[in-house]
């Protein structure tokens, strides 16, 4: 579904200059702060939102919007090949992710190039580099780059992760390694806190999360 909104810009702007807003749930002013970029510059927005989100702000801001589905992420904003042909249908050449969710996507990248559609972010080779948060610690590791003290082992058994989150010391941050926008992440205070920590971050829904597998460091 798809619909022209306000406010209208001043003048009309041509629509071989289109980009298409793909925000995720939380960063609605990204979007809006996005959209008033394009405006200054004679760029036209489309805004993606879904049945959660039709009356957010980023949604009235741009100027069209298309209901992409549901109210869960999984239903709307992470339905790569939809949103891709929503892009297609409004006539977008560019997509702006946002953050989290689909920004992190090496197969979406991907998928936008194949399309014909500017990825506005870091290229898919970049993004498989750093795709996975202990992984690319460990490159920065290798490259002499300082770090938070923490753990990003491949050993994920649970009273290991225990043990090194008490060699480094407590606050600690619980982190889902390839979680985004702040998914699978847990502040825990004190070692008596880890296991509910744990357990907590391991439940999150696993559309939000491309794994489970979790990482420790200091606060």
């Amino acid at each position: 579904m798809r619909q022209a909104l306000r406010p209208t810009p001043p003048a009309p702007i041509p629509r071989r200059n289109h980009v298409q807003q793909d925000p995720d749930r939380e960063p609605r002013e990204i979007a809006c702060r996005v959209a008033a970029t394009c405006r200054r510059l004679g760029i036209r927005t489309v805004a993606v939102y879904s049945d959660a989100d039709a009356d957010a702000r980023h949604v009235a801001f741009c100027d069209e919007a298309v209901h992409i589905g549901g109210a869960a992420a999984r239903d709307s904003y992470l339905r790569a090949d939809h949103i891709i042909e929503m892009a297609k249908e409004t006539g977008a050449q560019a997509i702006h992710p946002g953050y989290g969710f689909l920004s992190e996507n090496e197969s979406f990248a991907e998928a936008c190039a194949a399309a014909g559609l500017v990825f506005i972010g870091p290229p898919a080779s970049a993004i498989h580099a750093m795709g996975s948060k202990s992984a690319a610690k460990q490159l920065m590791e290798k490259a002499s780059v300082p770090l938070v003290p923490g753990y990003h082992g491949e050993d994920q058994d649970a009273a290991l992760l225990r043990r090194e989150s008490d060699r480094i010391g407590y606050p600690v941050l619980l982190k889902a390694s390839a979680g985004g926008g702040g998914k699978g992440m847990r502040v825990v205070e004190s070692g008596d806190a880890f296991e509910a920590a744990l357990a907590s971050v391991k439940r999150e829904p696993r559309p939000a999360l491309a794994t489970t597998r979790c990482s420790s460091r200091s606060i």
